[in-house]
């Protein structure tokens, strides 16, 4: 175990507080991803982003299309809180998707 004085300690200590706010109070956009995965059918895809997000079926199958060819697809874009909701619906579909920073999605 390392042991640190403390003045050490107190600017540790800051620099984490700085690091959790700019991660909760940034203005910069988080985005939700989904994920290929070997189970889910492209048709179940299309019709899981129509249905959460409201995408016109073309669109849908854009995204979906993305998704198969390149392994992801950015999907909703908002602060952190909607971005967690987003994802958590996509995992009750059966969809992996996870959140990002906007600035460091892809």
């Amino acid at each position: 175990m390392v042991k640190i004085d403390e003045a050490t300690q107190g600017i540790v200590e800051e620099e984490i507080d700085e690091a959790i706010k700019d991660i909760f109070n940034s203005d910069k956009p988080w985005v939700t991803i989904v994920w290929d995965d070997p189970v889910n059918l492209m048709t179940y895809v299309t019709y899981v982003l129509m249905e959460l997000f409201g995408f016109t079926r073309e669109k849908a199958h854009e995204l979906m299309m993305q998704v198969h060819t390149q392994g992801k697809a950015v999907v909703s874009t908002g602060s952190r809180e909607e971005m967690e909701h987003d994802v958590a619906r996509l995992h009750q579909y059966g969809l992996w998707a996870t959140l990002a920073r906007g600035d460091k999605a892809l």
